[in-house]
């Protein structure tokens, strides 16, 4: 008689994954986030499918304040999770896209993509780019009054900008690169610049933060375990996906890149690591912008988006975003 399926690998009890393959995923209604939703009612927010074919959705978030007369910049988010736990829906991503909306004055969409280990690297940047092309979908019916009564009435097609927090941060980045300056394959949509909020890359080999003191919610062991559950079959930290800079990643050197501002906090694990990528691709004569937040960890924005520090993080956004709105 076999011994009964034991737990192989658990993500903070919001996953787990037994021996005999099986997934057990907690619904939202079985998390115990214990983070109240801060709500000052001048956000408006609804939920729409982007991607049928894989049921995919994203919310909407618009400043109840605009108006059909004036144009407002498109905020795509891309929430954190290690590509395996997430949602928007989730009540710090909600929060955090209130705060966006309000802060930035932007109509906000926040998508959901496919979690491994069901759905392995690179299900998540293929879903990202799905969801641009469902802006672009948008942006082509607006001028015939087809497309989404929020975007067609409000958005600026000509002013979009990606951020990404963590594994929605390397998202972002796989987006640049997947696009290029001017994203032209996506037109009329315009995107102006990318945010990555401590974006979450990976190496076989370890940096200095990394073998550091472990943060709060996060540590080695639970990074190698969202990289062992998230890259491809047979794959190691140095796959193009996990580490942009890898011996087998694209010589990005000669591919044009839009803008890039990156946010780390001073006391995260990854910070070397996030660090390391401004500089490369600054080296490398990119336009890239590095911001470090002492004493922060990993998430700061997303976790407290009311704080002090979250709203000086939000102000160096806004100003990238004016900055490269031409």
């Amino acid at each position: 008689m076999g011994s009964l399926p034991h737990i192989v690998e658990d993500c903070m009890g919001i996953l787990q994954v037994f021996s005999d393959g099986t997934i057990n995923r907690c619904s939202l209604m079985d998390i115990d986030f214990n983070i109240p939703v801060v709500d000052d009612n001048s956000v408006a927010f609804k939920d729409v499918t982007f991607d049928k074919r894989h049921d995919l959705s994203l919310r909407l978030y618009k400043p109840k304040s605009a108006n059909s007369n004036s144009k407002l910049p498109v905020v795509f988010y891309f929430h954190g999770g290690g590509f395996c736990v997430g949602s928007c829906v989730w009540p710090n991503c909600h929060n955090c896209c209130l705060r966006l909306s309000a802060g930035l004055h932007a109509l906000v969409a926040a998508p959901d993509y496919r979690l491994a280990p069901e759905h392995k690297l690179p299900a998540p940047i293929d879903d990202a780019v799905s969801a641009v092309e469902w802006l672009q979908r948008e942006a082509l019916m607006s001028k015939s009054g087809d497309c989404d009564a929020w975007m067609g009435g409000t958005a600026d097609f000509d002013q979009v900008f990606i951020v990404g927090d963590s594994s929605g941060g390397n998202m972002a980045h796989h987006l640049a690169v997947r696009l290029g300056a001017g994203s032209a394959k996506v037109a009329p949509v315009r995107v102006r610049g990318y945010v990555l909020l401590a974006p979450f890359f990976g190496g076989v080999e370890r940096t200095r933060s990394e073998e550091g003191p472990c943060e709060a919610l996060l540590s080695l062991d639970i990074l190698d375990r969202f990289w062992r559950l998230s890259m491809p079959a047979g794959e190691t930290r140095d796959h193009p996906l996990v580490n942009p800079f890898g011996p087998n990643s694209p010589n990005l050197e000669k591919v044009a890149l839009d803008p890039i501002l990156v946010i780390v906090g001073g006391n995260e694990i990854l910070k070397d690591r996030v660090e390391s990528y401004w500089r490369k691709l600054k080296d490398l004569g990119k336009k890239i912008e590095y911001v470090e937040f002492e004493g922060q960890q990993h998430g700061f924005l997303t976790a407290d988006p009311y704080s002090e520090v979250s709203n000086e993080a939000l102000q160096f956004i806004k100003r990238f975003m004016i900055e490269n709105s031409n």
